[in-house]
């Protein structure tokens, strides 16, 4: 063909094509001519089939018209002239939340969301007829524990394959080491739901191409070799194994790496010791980003990280580091997210910190950092994020503000210096932080009044000044701050009148914790707030008399309290609707009057009432089974308290905590425990409650602590009772018990603490048994009806026996309700000192004994002088007799002692005058004898402390009659009597006795005229005597 011709070929052709085109404009597009293939169609619908999928999210996926295009399907991408189907995109949005822009409302809604968007099921092998798909993404669903689909090891074309957050479970697939094309694989899950483990990583040599692998969470312990195996990838960049239960190598670290192009290696939450290990790391000089986070690294930060100054992030936080912060670090002039926080990093920080030009977060919180804040913060104009909290600042705050008044101040958006030991007062200058967006200077010793110029903080969203010293009234500056969503100022100083114009514009408030300061609210009766929180906490001001009914309005209220702020006032019945949406609720410490209605419409989990302390009459209300804290003590509740624990039977309780202490409650406790089995503190003293007690009781096996204290119960203990092995407390003092002293207590409630007995009518020896209580710390069994001698094994009571309390205080709750921690103390009623006192804060410093008011006889067994700890002893009416230990003052804690009304006899021991911290003692109506020891605290007494006794010297009034005779050493010539003890006082009686005797009738003995005369005379005088007698009754007569 001649070129001429060939050129009409080509004009030809193309002048058909032009027409082509006209005639038919959607020609060469995909959705009038390119449509998914039927087979891969139905592979799809045979996947979904095995889905569950509650959202309806794939409701595009449908199977009744068979001309359905499956390429406009809800998350499939098609090829766009071929019509295979290559990309699956159905992961779940899991909400994600960022603290300079996420509201909290807002990300609820999110997640809510996202709960029911999640697919579930199982994976249908289907997926293997979607022969050319190249990207499979079905993060952030939830297969609920299911393994791995072995088959996704035969689709060859993956090169993305994402499975991460979607719940698998069991052994990872060898098989997937077949995806030779496969570039991303992402297996990792949060710390709390991946059960994938792998046996060894020697599939991953198979994947060449493999740039991106996270098996975050996976459990990779048993595979000693880990990093030989992932050498072998030599095209990777992002490696990320936090989670994995890694703890360092078996084999030989690898001489060189094949992965030397890495950008981002994450080997956070393991337990890596040995900086050591980290040697290969130094070789990754394109490393970007590096996570070593809580590990186990010990000493200086290791020197051999040099090298990497192309990071622009570094996470070292939550180790153990213990130097300073090296000077090769400051010189990472690329570094923009630096965090060292929770470490144990000393020593100041250099000025050479400015050095770090790039950096936008900075975070050395949590270490042991001390001197002055660092002025050349000041001078990095990029920094946006400060969190230099928990440390030893020792500056005053305005000193720091006035190191932040550079450039930084211009950009800066959050400033964390929460206990940070900062005093002196917040100035002006804090007005300068017009981006600042969190603020928190909260535990530190901050004074004198919040500034005016606090309001200049537009963008401001988080305030925190807790636990401070600041005075002075609310500036009504506060009212414009419009982007403000949680204000936390408790536990000041701040006093004077809140007004309706600190809140004018805050609208986005949502989060308001401001109790332990003075101040009043003073709002007018139908105020409505611009605001809704969700968080209300004004425990400590002034809101009564009258119940704040603004409260109503508070629809999205979840935890309230309103606690000591004076209200005098019932409730009104609209507040009590707000009661299913509120997880912690506290009334208490008022004068709230009225009835409480039934509070079986809570549907939080776990939730917390406290309405102790006021005036609520009526019955018990009956609560959902959702209630996890109960406290309506110091009430005048009346009644029944059968109905309250027989309610929806067929429910278990959450509850863990009930105290109805302190009420008009009675009549008999009914059989219904088996419901509560978890409760931990119960506490139904103080009222007037009979009969005996339930066997059911027997269902609580994690109860820990049992208060039944002045009631009127009877009968014997329950042996069911023997099932709450984990009792620390057992309280039942005060009532009508009889019976003997189970020895079972001794031997089933190895963990008690506290054993409470006192004023029943329990008889019979003390058992033995109780001496297997080793962390007993007060012991009660008085006034009962106990004999016997005092068990000699009393020396087992180890925690008696020593000074320590490690055990910290005794908690009954501590449970964390959105803006703090709620704390519940136990409690115990004792006698020390002579008088009943409460302890609870201080109770686990308390180690006392009473076994008085009973019939205990025989000896005080020496071996109550090994319980050191001891600080109250109390051994009074009883009849005990002998002498008092020797060595009682080796039992230096002692601070109460009350051995009155006992037989006990001989001296007091000269060692009790050692007893330093003594300031009770009571030895009264004994047979006591000698001198009173020398020492400041027994002179300083009362006297009435030693009468009844026969005892001498300060403070008694009697001298003793031998000066200088020490009490406690014995007479040589009494121990050849048996140890006998000679009172010369009876001798000399004795003596005197016996010489007038001989001296009146010796003579008329041995002389027989005086004999005669004397007897002469006795009839004169007997003749002359009756002569009276006889005439004074004649006179009378």
């Amino acid at each position: 063909m001649t070129r001429k011709g060939s050129l009409r070929f080509i004009a030809v052709t193309l002048t058909l094509f032009l027409c082509l085109l006209t005639t038919h404009p959607n020609f060469c597009t995909a959705d009038s001519e390119v449509r998914c293939m039927e087979s891969e169609r139905h592979a799809l619908l045979n996947f979904k089939q095995d889905l569950t999928d509650p959202s309806n999210r794939l409701a595009s996926w449908a199977a009744a018209a068979s001309d359905e295009d499956c390429c406009d399907w809800v998350g499939v991408v098609c090829h766009n002239r071929t019509g295979h189907v290559l990309k699956l995109r159905l992961r779940a949005f899991y909400p994600l939340y960022d603290e300079l822009t996420t509201d909290d409302a807002q990300l609820d809604t999110q997640y809510e969301a996202y709960e029911r968007s999640v697919l579930g099921g199982k994976i249908n092998p289907s997926l293997l007829d979607l022969k050319h798909l190249i990207y499979l993404d079905l993060s952030y669903n939830d297969f609920g524990g299911a393994h791995i689909p072995k088959f996704l090891g035969s689709m060859g074309s993956l090169r993305y394959l994402n499975l991460s957050h979607a719940r698998f479970g069991g052994l990872i697939p060898r098989q997937l080491g077949n995806l030779s094309n496969l570039h991303y694989l992402n297996l990792g899950d949060s710390n709390y739901y991946n059960d994938l483990y792998v046996e060894n990583l020697q599939w991953l040599s198979g994947l060449p191409l493999l740039q991106h692998l996270d098996m975050s969470s996976a459990n990779l312990s048993q595979v000693s070799d880990w990093l030989h195996d992932i050498n072998k990838l030599p095209s990777l960049l992002e490696l990320q194994l936090s989670y994995c239960y890694l703890s360092g190598f078996i084999s030989p670290i690898p001489s060189s790496i094949n992965f030397s192009s890495l950008t981002t290696l994450d080997l956070s939450y393991n337990s890596f010791e040995n900086s050591s290990i980290l040697f290969w790391v130094s070789g990754l000089h394109n490393l970007v980003s590096l996570d070593l986070s809580h590990n186990q690294f010990q000493g200086p930060i290791p020197v051999h990280l040099h090298n990497l100054t192309s990071l622009g992030h570094l996470d070292l936080s939550s180790n153990t580091f213990n130097s300073s912060i090296p000077n090769w670090l400051y010189s990472f002039s690329h570094l923009e997210f630096l965090n060292l926080r929770e470490n144990n990093l000393q020593g100041t920080i250099s000025s050479s910190i400015g050095n770090l030009t790039s950096v936008i977060s900075l975070d050395l919180s949590t270490n042991e950092h001390e001197g002055k804040f660092p002025r050349s913060l000041g001078k990095l104009c990029k920094l946006r994020v400060i969190r230099l909290s928990d440390n030893k600042w020792s500056q005053e705050i305005s000193e720091i503000f006035e190191s932040l008044s550079g450039c930084v101040s211009n950009g800066l958006e959050i400033l964390d210096l929460s206990n940070a030991q900062l005093s002196g007062q917040l100035t002006d200058e804090l007005g300068q932080f017009k981006n600042l967006v969190i603020l928190s200077l909260g535990n530190n010793s901050i004074s004198g009044p919040i500034p005016w110029s606090i309001g200049n903080l537009s963008s401001l969203r988080s305030l925190k000044l807790e636990t401070n010293q600041i005075n002075g009234t609310l500036p009504p500056s506060f009212g414009h701050l419009s982007k403000l969503e949680s204000l936390n100022i408790y536990s000041n100083m701040l006093e004077g009148v809140v007004s309706e114009v600190h809140f004018t514009n805050l609208m986005r408030l949502t989060k308001l914790v401001a109790s332990q300061n003075r101040l009043t609210l003073e709002v007018s009766d139908n105020w409505n707030p611009p605001f809704q929180v969700n968080n209300l906490v004004l425990g400590s001001w002034i809101l009564g008399p009258k119940f704040p009914s603004w409260l109503c309005s508070q629809e999205q209220l979840s935890i309230l309290d309103i606690s000591n702020t004076g209200i005098l006032d019932a409730v009104p019945p609209s507040f009590w609707n707000l009661s299913s949406q509120l997880t912690y609720l506290n009334l208490s410490h008022n004068q709230i009057y009225g009835e409480i209605p039934n509070i079986s419409m809570i549907l939080s989990y776990s939730s917390i009432i406290d309405m102790s302390s006021n005036n609520f009459t009526g019955v018990l209300p009956c609560t959902s089974s959702n209630v996890g804290v109960l406290d309506l003590s110091d009430n005048s509740l009346s009644g029944s308290i059968s109905h309250f624990l027989c309610y929806k039977m067929n429910e278990s309780k959450r509850m863990s905590y009930l105290n109805l202490g302190r009420n008009l409650l009675s009549g008999e406790m009914a059989d219904c425990w088996m419901m509560w089995q978890n409760l931990f503190t119960l506490n139904l003293g103080n009222n007037n409650l009979s009969g005996s007690i339930p066997t059911s009781i027997g269902y609580l096996i994690y109860l820990g602590s049992l208060h039944l204290y002045n009631n009127k119960f009877s009968g014997k203990l329950p042996s069911s009772l023997k099932n709450c092995t984990n009792l620390v407390t057992l309280d039942i003092g005060k009532n009508e018990f009889v019976g003997s002293i189970p020895s079972w207590i001794g031997h089933r409630f190895s963990s008690l603490v506290i054993l409470s007995l006192h004023s029943n009518n329990f008889y019979g020896y003390i058992p033995e048994k109780l001496c297997s209580l080793t962390s007993l710390q007060i012991l009660d069994l008085s006034n009962n009806k106990l004999f016997g001698s005092i068990p000699r094994c009393i020396d087992n009571f180890n925690a008696m026996a020593t000074n320590n309390n490690s055990n910290g205080p005794l908690f009954l709750l501590e449970q964390s309700i959105g803006y703090g921690t709620s704390m519940l103390f136990e409690t115990a009623l004792l006698v020390i000192k002579g008088k009943v006192l409460e302890y609870s804060t201080i109770l686990q410093f308390v180690k006392s004994i009473d076994l008085s008011k009973n019939n205990l006889s025989g000896k005080i067994p020496e071996e109550v002088t090994s319980l050191q700890g001891l600080q109250s002893l109390n051994l009074s009416f009883n009849i005990l007799i002998g002498r008092i230990p020797d060595n009682i003052g080796v039992m230096g804690s002692l601070e109460s002692i009350d051995f009155s009304a006992n037989q006990l006899s001989g001296q007091i021991p000269q060692s009790m005058s050692s007893l330093t911290f003594l300031s009770q003692l009571n030895l009264s109506n004994n047979n006591l004898s000698g001198k009173i020891p020398s020492s400041s605290q027994l002179q300083s007494l009362n006297a009435s402390c030693f009468i009844g006794n026969k005892l001498c010297g300060a403070p008694l009034i009697e001298n003793c009659s031998i000066i200088d005779v020490k009490p406690n050493v014995e007479n040589k010539r009494s121990k050849d009597f048996g140890r006998l003890e000679v009172d010369w006082f009876y001798v000399s009686m004795a003596l005197g006795f016996v010489v007038g005797f001989w001296a009146v009738l010796g003579p008329l003995l041995f002389n027989k005229q005086w004999r005669i005369m004397y007897f002469q005379f006795l009839d004169h005088l007997g003749y002359k005597l009756w002569g009276v007698v006889a005439q004074t009754w004649l006179h009378c007569k």
